[in-house]
């Protein structure tokens, strides 16, 4: 089922008209189970085979280590995108919009803009992965090679299809990402055919264990990625009517995240053994294509490309709001090509220029999450002192707005979300970046950067004086429908 209901008398392929304001109450029929397929479209993808070949190869873990890692990170990580996901289902609107109560209409702008930009980056990871993916297809079926105008179209394609899917809105993607869930059932039991049968199980169960910090590094790493959906996770269960589960928003989410998660983690631990390469190739996709058999190696590299599709077309649904959120006055689904403009640029540079993809993607994985949890521990803390959201004050950006504090910014907001991301950066090591603090560490060092940014945020915001929770002003973002506005 899908987590959002098309409006009265529309069908699902009906082009998503609701920008920042929130979702009238009418129209808030989805179900807590659609989020399930809605986490499991968002994980599917090559890298997690990357990470669990890391987990063996760089971080020398056994494979009940691993197993570990893959059980506990995607519950700490989705287990957040659940608990924030609750918020959409309280003030019906995105989740860059519901942070306009907390930060200020001026004062969201800063996170909001570090968010906008570093969904670039994710975006275009993903971007270059799925053009592997269609390159080394055309290369085992085809004998095509990959020209440098071959990698320019494929990329372009890739992001064109991206953009068709966020641009029609939340219907268009909640029906793929159904259709993925299958899709993925469906490859993880070839997967698991061809290691059964393929695998030296001996060398593989009589590695030694690895050290505790090496279980906390991979932890780490594996979680990253989810991190980085906590402010979107609003945006994904904004159509849930108020009274839906709590807890089965987190309990989807994370269930959702955790069966593709652990499994996809788990089998690239297991064909690390043999392959120890895989943890670092530079380009991944192409060498998986390169040592699986044939009968897998292409059902594998078209999940992966829909995979990746998927993952980008949720988060530029995302970003769309976001644009909006700093002031783009175009409609969402324009809002959406700023990013897939982006995304095709930057895509563009690190399939032809970049040399080492995956060193690339780790170093941005560890500064990604940083970024993302500032605002996670601010907006977390908010919740708990917060239950509606004034539906008006939300879309009012002047003075008269009930949000508008103290010369348009939330005091305590911004400067625990200042002072929490400096902190984390102190804390964080990366092939780009290494903070001051980080070496001899077990916060920063060993990848858990973002978990300081979270609890110093949070527990600042706790401590510092706010202004009083802003009482809603007849209409509330319950139901209540405010006058519309250009640009939302």
């Amino acid at each position: 089922m899908s987590t959002t209901a098309p409006a009265p008398g529309a069908s699902e392929s009906t082009l998503e008209t609701h920008g920042l304001e929130p979702v009238p109450e009418a129209e808030r029929t989805a179900s807590t189970r659609g989020l399930f397929p809605t986490w499991v479209a968002a994980n599917i993808s090559v890298l997690l085979l990357t990470m669990g070949a890391s987990l063996v190869v760089t971080y020398r873990l056994n494979l009940w280590q691993a197993l570990v890692v893959a059980a506990v990170a995607p519950a700490v990580s989705f287990g957040l995108v659940g608990l924030v996901g609750i918020a959409g289902k309280r003030g019906g609107a995105p989740g860059m919009a519901l942070s306009r109560a907390v930060f200020g209409q001026r004062g969201n702008l800063l996170p909001g803009a570090l968010i906008w930009i570093a969904r670039w980056g994710w975006e275009t990871i993903n971007a270059v992965t799925g053009a592997y993916a269609v390159l080394t297809v055309l290369d085992i079926l085809f004998g095509v090679s990959g020209s440098t105008p071959l990698v320019v179209v494929t990329l372009l394609l890739f992001v064109a299809a991206t953009f068709a899917i966020s641009g029609l809105g939340i219907n268009a993607v909640q029906r793929c990402n159904k259709y993925a869930t299958y899709l993925f059932a469906v490859f993880s039991v070839l997967v698991l055919v061809h290691l059964l049968v393929s695998t030296d199980w001996g060398a593989v169960l009589d590695r030694p264990a690895g050290s505790l910090p090496m279980m906390v590094t991979g932890i780490g790493l594996v979680a990253a990625g989810g991190i980085s959906w906590v402010p979107s996770a609003p945006d994904f269960t904004r159509y849930l009517p108020r009274a839906a589960s709590s807890r089965a928003v987190v309990g989807h989410s994370v269930g959702g995240a955790g069966v593709v998660v652990l499994p996809m983690v788990l089998m690239g631990a297991v064909m690390a053994v043999g392959t120890p390469d895989l943890a670092s190739a530079a380009d991944p996709v192409s060498f998986l294509g390169e040592i699986l058999p044939l009968w897998i190696a292409v059902p594998y590299l078209l999940i992966a490309l829909v995979g990746m599709l998927l993952i980008n077309a949720m988060s530029m649904y995302s970003a769309g709001f976001t644009a909006q959120t700093l002031g783009f006055k175009v409609p969402r689904h324009w809002a959406v090509s700023v990013n897939a403009v982006i995304s095709l640029v930057l895509g563009g540079v690190l399939m032809l220029a970049a040399t080492s993809f995956m060193g690339s993607f780790i170093a941005f994985l560890s500064l990604l999450a940083v970024a993302f949890s500032a605002w996670a521990g601010v907006f977390g803390a908010d919740m708990l002192r917060r239950r509606e959201y004034d539906a008006a004050a939300l879309l009012d950006t002047t003075r008269t707005s009930a949000y508008w504090y103290r010369g348009g910014f939330g005091p305590a907001a911004v400067a625990a979300w200042a002072l929490g991301l400096g902190s984390g950066l102190l804390f964080t090591a990366s092939e780009w970046f290494t903070g001051p603090l980080a070496t001899g560490n077990p916060v920063g060092e060993y990848g858990l950067g973002w978990v300081a940014t979270i609890v110093i945020s949070f527990l600042l915001y706790t401590v510092l004086p706010k202004p009083a929770v802003a009482v809603a002003r007849g209409r509330t973002a319950r139901g209540g429908e405010p006058p519309a506005r250009p640009g939302t």
